[in-house]
């Protein structure tokens, strides 16, 4: 019987076993950094980034050139003391206005029509028109009293000319008397003429933009009625508020964790505490604008008068662990970085002071932080 064919099926079955076993789990198996892929408790990942049991991560160089890593070594300075206080954008009085009616009425459009949000306004310009219309009772009176007006007027105008036709023979003053009495009776009859059918011109009180616009045409409003809202974004402020007004006194400086670049000065601190705590006014320093709405919420970072030790990083450094702590990334070696919990204040709007946790002349991360973090 030949066996030939069964043997040689039987070597090849072999082979591919051998094959498949050798590439699955060969001993002495490594990566591109040397690293033993078959190595016990370790988790098998081709790019070569894994996290350890003691919670550090292995980075080879090549990912640390991706992940655009960067580190810079720890020095122990010293800096101003500092405190983030929550705070929020807010107008300048002497730069915003509202635009109110006096008497209410139905609203009417301009020769431009009514103003509009984000329309650029100037100084006394006209938003609309607010036409006042009285009860039907009223209106009745003031017209019967305009016409009664009006005949008197005539009566008093025919009068003066018969009596200016007679100079000579009439005493001079009755004459000017004449006449006097006719032009009061013009003014009283332009002026209740004015009165009905009146309208209110809605003036733009300051110049700038338009924040705010409540106003439609035929809108009936009140009196009093907030149409519009205008205000100079070149003139924008920050308000905060402190729980020891004694901190007032020692502030030197802010900046916003929004607008890094804009730095703020302390305008003033209230003499009344409002819901107990004491409001600060902060305005902009320079001719820089603060590219951020009114009303919007901020994180105010300010300087004091004293000096606290501590090693100064950038913000992004700083980054939050599982547990929600805050840690810094340190290289322990070519591959290894480690996670250290820190203690730490803001600066400003870009840098942190490390307190408590960070030794002198360790390699830390300032570049990659988070990507780091992300490392499973």
């Amino acid at each position: 019987m030949n066996h030939t064919p069964a043997i040689r099926h039987g070597l090849a079955a072999l082979l591919c076993w051998l094959a498949l076993a050798t590439a699955q789990a060969a001993p002495g198996a490594h990566g591109p950094d040397g690293e033993h892929l078959d190595a016990p408790g370790r988790p098998i990942n081709a790019s070569g980034l894994a996290r350890l049991p003691d919670g550090s991560v292995t980075i080879p160089k090549a990912a640390q050139r991706r992940m655009n890593i960067r580190t810079e070594l720890s020095v122990q300075t010293q800096t101003a003391l500092t405190l983030e206080l929550p705070a929020v954008v807010v107008i300048d009085p002497n730069a915003s206005g509202r635009v109110q009616s006096i008497h209410g009425g139905r609203v009417e459009a301009g020769q431009r029509g009514l103003a509009a949000i984000g329309q650029t306004v100037q100084r006394g310009e006209i938003l609309g028109f607010v036409r006042f219309e009285g009860d039907p009772y009223a209106l009745a009176g003031q017209q019967a009293q305009l016409a009664d007006v009006r005949a008197r007027r005539q009566l008093a105008e025919q009068r003066a000319s018969r009596l200016a036709g007679l100079e000579g023979s009439v005493a001079r003053k009755d004459i000017e008397a004449a006449q006097a009495e006719a032009r009061a009776l013009v003014e009283q009859e332009r002026s209740i003429g004015a009165g009905i059918g009146a309208r209110e011109a809605l003036r733009a009180p300051v110049g700038g933009i338009v924040a705010h616009a409540d106003a439609m045409i035929g809108q009936v409003v009140e009196p009093r009625d907030v149409l519009f809202q205008i205000i100079d974004p070149q003139r924008l402020m920050v308000e905060a508020s402190i729980g020891d007004p004694a901190l007032a006194g020692r502030i030197v400086g802010a900046a916003l964790k929004e607008a890094p670049s804009v730095e703020l000065a302390l305008l003033g601190a209230g003499a009344a505490l409002r819901e107990g705590r004491l409001p600060l006014r902060f305005s902009v320093r320079g001719k820089e604008r603060l590219p951020l709405a009114v009303g919007q919420p901020v994180s105010l970072v300010v300087r004091l008068d004293a000096t606290i030790d501590g090693i100064v990083l950038p913000a992004r450094a700083v980054v939050r662990n599982p547990s929600n702590e805050p840690i810094v990334w340190i290289r322990s070696g070519a591959h290894r970085f480690m996670a250290q919990p820190v203690q730490f204040r803001a600066l400003d709007a870009e840098r942190v002071v490390i307190t408590h946790g960070l030794g002198i002349d360790n390699r830390v991360v300032t570049e990659g932080a988070a990507l780091v973090a992300q490392i499973r």
